[in-house]
């Protein structure tokens, strides 16, 4: 099993800042310093150039020439853009997935939603609700597939954080219950349409303030 030890440098360091710019800790247009990322992570400048290249890839900064990396904003066009995107790749992935779902992998799918319903933080919930698609979506054994997902989840989650304006409030997510009476009853078409609907509501809910919901 390979641990966050084994990874190397570049990934740990893309894997780190990811995580801060997801959060909000590095705001939208805040400058890169590949001095001073080398300095905190202990590198030398090629894994951190290596790590603002998947960073670049992930859409979380974009590199400007004599003006270095920054982290990149977004736009409510974008937002829509990935909800699109993650909508259809998703009902993709939960096609392939559907035959090779179990009762003990939609178990745990149910216990993610419910673990969403207990989350006392918008990224407690965020995190229950990312490990509730990749359970029913992992069985699709499309890796190309699931790391695109991955992707937009990441994006999606900047999104919502962003979004977040007023005081957490855990939202009962009936879509995820209704995602899974389908697929236990073996009506992937359903499913499916249920699955794209819940994730394109976030690209194109109403002006800003809190999520109430999300995919």
């Amino acid at each position: 099993m390979t641990t966050a030890r084994d990874e190397p440098i570049a990934v740990r360091i893309s894997r780190a800042l990811a995580e801060r710019i997801i959060a909000g800790a590095l705001a939208a247009g805040s400058r890169l310093r590949q001095d001073a990322v080398a300095e905190e992570f202990g590198a030398s400048h090629v894994p951190v150039r290596e790590a603002f290249r998947r960073l670049e890839a992930q859409g979380l900064v974009v590199s400007e020439p004599r003006r270095g990396v920054r982290v990149a904003g977004f736009s409510p066009e974008e937002v829509r853009e990935v909800a699109e995107m993650r909508a259809a790749l998703e009902v993709l992935a939960l096609r392939h997935a559907a035959p090779h779902l179990t009762p003990a992998i939609l178990d745990r799918a149910e216990e993610a939603t419910r673990a969403g319903d207990r989350a006392g933080d918008v990224q407690a919930w965020e995190e229950a609700n990312r490990s509730f698609h990749r359970l029913i979506l992992a069985p699709c054994g499309m890796p190309r597939l699931l790391k695109t997902i991955d992707d937009l989840h990441a994006a999606s989650a900047r999104f919502l954080f962003a979004g977040w304006r007023a005081e957490w409030e855990a939202p009962t997510d009936r879509d995820h219950r209704a995602i899974l009476v389908a697929l236990r009853a073996g009506d992937v078409a359903a499913a499916a349409a249920i699955l794209a609907r819940h994730v394109q509501w976030v690209g194109h809910r109403p002006g800003p303030g809190p999520l109430r919901r999300a995919g």
